[in-house]
């Protein structure tokens, strides 16, 4: 399997994908996968793929019950302005990967009817503030990949996590599929 991991520097990591780093333990992050929507001087930002609520959008707020959304599906976006639903589209193709973020309803709406479209609910959001994210690359907080274009295939839990990281090379895939504790191997 080729190698995924993108390597930072000044380059935008908007349209990657942050993947937790095994050891890292803060329960917000820990296991997550983040689709990155934006990153520049001023920050960065993105949502969390694997964080489920077992809700769909027409069930969660009712102005969704009776419209062309209702059936988005709804997921834990973040730690941050986590009562605002953010919506997201995205398809991947062979050209590359194209993100629609933070869309008006109308707009999501219309890009549900494309073939091929992802459409997701997101409460609240992952920020980051100007050379936060940096940092925290450096300390090896996160793994840097580009999108696989499978990634709508793999359960989208902590198996998305496992998956894409496990994906990246055999080093990784160990680290990913180690138990939480590993006093039971």
């Amino acid at each position: 399997m080729r190698e995924r991991v993108k390597r930072t520097g000044s380059k935008s990591l908007a349209g990657s994908l942050l993947l937790a780093h095994p050891a890292l333990k803060d329960p917000n992050f820990r296991h997550t996968v983040i689709l990155m929507s934006a990153h520049n001087g001023e920050g960065a930002m993105g949502v969390v793929l694997n964080r489920p609520l077992g809700k769909r959008l027409g069930e969660f707020n009712g102005e969704f019950s009776l419209g062309p959304l209702a059936s988005v599906p709804v997921f834990r976006g973040g730690p941050v302005q986590t009562e605002q639903i953010v919506l997201a589209a995205w398809q991947t193709h062979d050209e590359g990967f194209k993100l629609h973020f933070g869309l008006e309803p109308d707009k999501a709406a219309q890009l549900a009817a494309e073939e091929g479209m992802h459409l997701r609910a997101f409460l609240g959001y992952s920020g980051w503030s100007g050379g936060q994210l940096e940092k925290e690359l450096k300390q090896d907080t996160w793994v840097v990949a580009s999108v696989p274009g499978d990634l709508m295939s793999h359960p989208q839990d902590d198996g998305l996590w496992r998956a894409v990281l496990g994906g990246i090379s055999l080093d990784w895939r160990l680290l990913a599929d180690e138990p939480e504790d590993t006093g039971l191997n």
